[in-house]
């Protein structure tokens, strides 16, 4: 599996989302799913998916699946 369908997969089970609203563009609080509760599950399955620890200021820079990526490009993950 790519890094890439991982982080698709992460987003929709965390987010109780279909896989295809998992776009670039999707940030949080765009959609009723992704609220501060949903955000704080979604972390904890990023950080198990990839095997990182996000630190405070990446938790709250996570303001969309694309920053999702820069954010896990930091910390070694590739998406090419």
């Amino acid at each position: 599996m790519s890094n890439q369908q991982k982080l698709v997969q992460s987003f929709s089970s965390a987010l109780a989302i279909a896989q295809e609203q998992v776009q670039d563009l999707l940030a949080y609080n765009s959609i009723p799913e992704w609220d501060s509760t949903a955000h704080m599950i979604l972390i904890a399955e990023l950080e198990g998916q990839f095997d990182v620890m996000l630190d405070t200021d990446d938790i709250i820079d996570m303001s969309s699946v694309g920053k999702a990526k820069e954010i896990l490009t930091k910390h070694g993950v590739s998406f090419e």
